[in-house]
């Protein structure tokens, strides 16, 4: 809501920020004169523009969100967009979304309307992600291209690959929300087993036993190491939320966070 997160954009609005000293470049004629005279060096007034945000809802929904032991992971993230949708809309603000995996999968017009908020909803549920691949690179420069004006980008995803977020956390404010499944980050020994990979449909069959159990989680802490200094590298604001938490109160504390 309106409060809890300050317009990125700095110009020649109304609400006064600070004071700050005068930098090359600076404009002349927002330099208090006042407090230059008492301070013998020049300072200038800094504004925060006064227009709407745009926001931009981004679902990654590779294969791999086909999967929940509370609630499959697709859901969740379709839970994300009406939240994040309703609160954009409420507040005023510019709404647009897009479904991605290795190309751009499909996308729902900036708008004000909370028509936007149901149909962004349901394309994330409706979305058949099974065989389906995220190509971090490919969201990246998708993204970088068609979002023109700065924005603030929500991306939503399982983040099993660590992306490269730098060039576009550059222009915008990018913040991630992680979705996983307790499940698949702490497995119990299975013995052996068949498993079909959702994004290649390819089955693997083995002894899923303990050692191979404490394997597969060092490989997961080791990607969520790399993704955080990623994350924190580039100021991505981000959070974990598991199927069986409250989404609602997850994304208050990322935002109120700020």
């Amino acid at each position: 809501m309106i409060g809890n997160n300050p317009s990125p954009f700095h110009g020649e609005g109304y609400d006064f920020i600070e004071l700050r000293e005068y930098m090359p470049g600076d404009d002349i004629r927002h330099i208090d004169w006042n407090i230059t005279a008492k301070m013998q060096r020049p300072f200038v007034k800094v504004f925060r523009e006064e227009r709407e945000l745009s926001v931009a809802v981004v679902s990654i929904l590779n294969g791999s969100v086909y999967f929940g032991s509370k609630r499959f992971k697709q859901e969740v993230i379709a839970e994300l967009n009406a939240l994040l949708g309703f609160s954009v809309v409420k507040n005023g603000d510019l709404l647009h979304s897009y479904i991605l995996t290795d190309k751009l999968e499909s996308f729902v017009k900036p708008s004000k309307n909370v028509y936007a908020v149901h149909k962004m909803t349901q394309d994330v549920l409706e979305f058949d992600p099974l065989g389906k691949k995220a190509d971090y690179k490919a969201i990246a420069d998708i993204l970088y291209k068609r979002i023109r004006r700065k924005s603030l980008i929500v991306v939503i995803g399982d983040f099993f690959d660590v992306p490269d977020f730098k060039v576009l956390a550059r222009k915008h404010e990018v913040v991630a929300v992680i979705v996983r499944d307790r499940l698949e980050e702490e497995p119990p020994p299975m013995g052996f087993a068949s498993l079909v990979d959702p994004e290649t449909n390819e089955v693997l069959e083995g002894d899923f036993n303990a050692h191979t159990v404490k394997e597969y989680k060092k490989r997961v802490l080791a990607n969520d190491r790399k993704l955080y200094e990623s994350f924190k590298k580039h100021q991505i604001r981000f959070t974990k939320i598991y199927t069986d938490m409250n989404e609602s109160v997850m994304l208050r504390r990322l935002f109120e966070a700020r």
